[in-house]
């Protein structure tokens, strides 16, 4: 092959995958801003800078680029985060991300489209029950999977009220105020007796 062909199969791909990646870098932003159901695929590549066109091909559909969003993220994150760690990573993530403007969303996005339009539902279910796995295997307790829900309703709730509902003085609260108040308060649920007797 000669050189120049090479060097533009190569620029191609780069370009490619730049694409790709802003494609995934607009979605992430716009689900978590607007929802599933709001966004389309029109301010999806607007926001990227590429064709709809793109976005089929590289992903098939919204929903295939949803799902890359939340494996990105929060699947990605289930698989490399003990889930004695799980918790307060997620937390730390959702208090941080809005003032860093850190690169996962994941979790905002589950909580703007969670809910809403059954062509998201699977994808957000798969993360939900992740996230309850893990959390419930950690606690131990035979009644694991309540005290995990009640655990992600409690993440998911201090999301809403932080980032969407910008509620005071949670949103401005210290990250590290907020994990230690938390934190302390959450101990004694993995420890509580099932029957509730101490």
């Amino acid at each position: 092959m000669d050189e120049a062909p090479r060097r533009r199969a190569g620029e191609h791909r780069r370009d490619a995958a730049a694409t790709r990646l802003r494609l995934l870098e607009a979605a992430q932003d716009l689900f978590a801003e607007r929802g599933y159901d709001r966004t389309t695929v029109r301010a999806i590549a607007e926001r990227a800078g590429a064709n709809q066109a793109l976005l089929f091909r590289y992903f098939g559909s919204k929903q295939g680029l949803l799902t890359e969003v939340v494996a990105r993220g929060g699947l990605e994150q289930l698989r490399s985060t003990p889930p004695e760690d799980l918790f307060e990573t997620s937390l730390r993530s959702l208090l941080t991300q809005s003032a860093t403007g850190a690169a996962d969303r994941s979790l905002e996005v589950y909580l703007k489209s969670v809910g809403r339009g059954d062509e998201a539902a699977g994808t957000l279910r798969e993360l939900g029950k992740g996230y309850q796995n893990a959390l419930a295997a950690f606690s131990g307790a035979e009644d694991g999977a309540l005290r995990a829900d009640l655990a992600m309703a409690w993440l998911l709730g201090i999301g809403l009220m932080r980032t969407s509902a910008a509620r005071e003085p949670l949103a401005s609260a210290d990250p590290d105020t907020i994990c230690r108040l938390v934190l302390d308060t959450l101990s004694h649920l993995w420890s509580a007796p099932p029957d509730g007797t101490e």
